[in-house]
C-alpha cells in the first residue's frame, strides 16, 4: 500500500520540488560514479562514513576490490544521485576524484578534489578548488578531462545570488562557475563564471567534443522561473565562454526539480542529450542540441515514472538508460538507436531493484556499452549488447 501511494504521488507530482530553503527527504547514500580506464579496468567511487572510497574491478563488476579511502581524514560528503562523488581518468592513468563537502550552514558546500598518480594506492591531500570561501553553495560538481589532459571542474555557485540579496536586488537560482588545471590537478586556475541564473540543485552534464574541449549542458533559469537548459563549451584558452539556451519546453516552476540532464557528443560533433521536463506529461526527452534553437529530432523516451536518464554514443549507435518506478520497485530501462538518434527501438528492462537506487550511468568499453547502477542491494554493472 505504501509503495502504491508513493507511485500515485510520483505521477501526480513527479519529484520533490526543492527550493533552497525547502526540506528534502533523506535518501540513502547511493551516489556513485564509475569509469573504465584505457586497459578496461572498472573504477568506482562512492562515499561511506565520511570517506570517498575507491574500488576497482577486473571482471566487469562481478567483484570489487577492497575500498581505498580517497580522503584520509573523514569529512562530510554529499552522496546523493544529483550530487555524488565524481571520477575521471587522465591520459596516463591518473585518477581524479571530486566531491562536494557540506559546510555548517544548510545548502552550503565546498568543491573538493584529490588525485592519485599510482593507481589509487595513494591520494593527494584534498584541496578546495575555488578561491571563494564564503559559506554558500559551491556544490553539484562535475568533473572531466579534456583532450590535452587538462582537468576541468564545474559547479553550481551562489556567490552572485548572495551579493544580489545583500544589495536588495532580485536573483533567481544560482550561477555556474568552473576552473581547470594545466598540471594534472596540482594547481587550479582561478574560477570563472559561465552564467548567471542556473537551477540550484540539478547536476551538470559534461562531455568531450571531437576537438577535445569540454562541453556542458545544464538546467538554467529564464524569465520568471522557466527551467530550461543551456549548452556551453568551457573555454580554457583565455576566450570568453558563451552559454546558449538549448531547450525550449517552457516549464515554469519556482524551485529545483533535482533532475539534471545527460550529454554525449558524437565523433561527427552531434550533441546528443537527454533531459527531464514536466510541462504536460512528465517524462524523459531526447534531442540533438542546436544551441540557440530548439533541439532537433526531439522525442519523448518514456512515460510517467521515468527519471534520471543518461546517454552514450558510439558511431551511429545511441543508448539511453533511466530509472523507472513501478508497483514492485525500480526498473533500469534502456532504449537504443542504430541510426544516430533518428529512431529508437522499444524500451526494454535491463534490471530491477526492490530497494532504493542511484542514478544510472552509461559507460563505454571499446564497442560495448554497460550501465553502472548503484542499488541498495549493491553496485551493479549491467551489460548492454554491443552495437551491430
Amino acid at each position: 500500500m505504501l509503495r502504491l501511494l508513493s507511485i500515485l504521488l510520483f505521477l501526480a507530482a513527479p519529484m520533490a520540488l526543492a527550493h533552497e530553503g525547502m526540506a528534502m527527504p533523506k535518501e540513502p547514500p547511493l551516489g556513485a560514479t564509475a569509469a573504465f580506464d584505457a586497459h578496461g579496468r572498472l573504477w568506482v567511487v562512492d562515499a561511506l562514513d565520511g570517506h570517498v572510497r575507491l574500488r576497482h574491478s577486473d571482471d566487469l563488476g562481478k567483484t570489487l576490490s577492497p575500498p581505498q579511502p580517497v580522503n584520509a581524514t573523514p569529512e562530510p560528503i554529499y552522496a546523493e544521485g544529483e550530487n555524488r562523488p565524481k571520477l575521471a581518468i587522465g591520459p596516463h592513468d591518473e585518477l581524479y576524484v571530486s566531491w562536494s563537502q557540506p559546510r555548517a550552514k544548510p545548502w552550503t558546500g565546498y568543491v573538493r578534489f584529490a588525485r592519485s598518480l599510482d593507481g589509487g594506492a595513494h591520494f593527494s591531500s584534498p584541496v578546495t578548488v575555488h578561491r571563494d570561501r564564503a559559506e554558500i553553495t559551491h556544490r553539484f560538481d562535475a568533473l572531466a578531462v579534456d583532450g590535452t589532459g587538462r582537468v576541468v571542474l564545474a559547479w553550481v555557485d551562489k556567490r552572485d545570488q548572495a551579493a544580489a540579496e545583500a544589495a536588495g536586488k532580485p536573483y533567481l537560482g544560482a550561477g555556474i562557475y568552473y576552473a581547470w588545471s594545466d598540471d594534472g590537478g596540482q594547481h587550479f586556475q582561478p574560477e570563472r563564471k559561465l552564467i548567471d541564473h542556473s537551477c540550484e540543485c540539478c547536476r551538470i552534464a559534461l562531455a568531450r567534443t571531437p576537438r577535445g574541449d569540454i562541453a556542458s549542458f545544464f538546467r538554467a533559469v529564464y524569465g520568471d522561473n522557466i527551467r530550461d537548459h543551456a549548452y556551453a563549451v568551457l573555454r580554457t584558452d583565455g576566450s570568453e565562454p558563451h552559454a546558449e539556451r538549448a531547450t525550449f519546453d517552457g516549464w515554469h516552476i519556482a524551485g529545483c526539480p533535482h533532475h539534471g540532464p545527460g550529454l554525449a557528443v558524437a565523433a561527427n560533433g552531434t550533441a546528443h542529450a537527454v533531459w527531464y521536463e514536466a510541462k504536460g506529461k512528465p517524462t524523459i526527452w531526447y534531442g540533438q542540441l542546436v544551441p540557440g534553437h530548439r533541439p532537433e529530432h526531439a522525442q519523448a523516451m518514456a512515460g510517467a515514472g521515468a527519471s534520471h536518464a543518461d546517454i552514450a554514443v558510439r558511431g551511429t549507435t545511441v543508448w539511453i538508460a533511466w530509472n523507472q518506478v513501478d508497483a514492485t520497485g525500480e526498473v533500469l530501462m534502456l532504449r537504443r538507436s542504430d541510426d544516430g538518434g533518428f529512431h529508437f527501438g522499444a524500451a526494454r528492462a535491463l534490471a530491477t531493484s526492490t530497494g532504493a537506487v542511484g542514478s544510472p550511468q552509461l559507460l563505454l568499453r571499446g564497442e560495448e556499452a554497460h550501465v553502472a547502477w548503484n542499488t541498495a542491494e549493491g553496485f551493479r554493472l549491467v551489460p548492454v549488447q554491443a552495437p551491430r
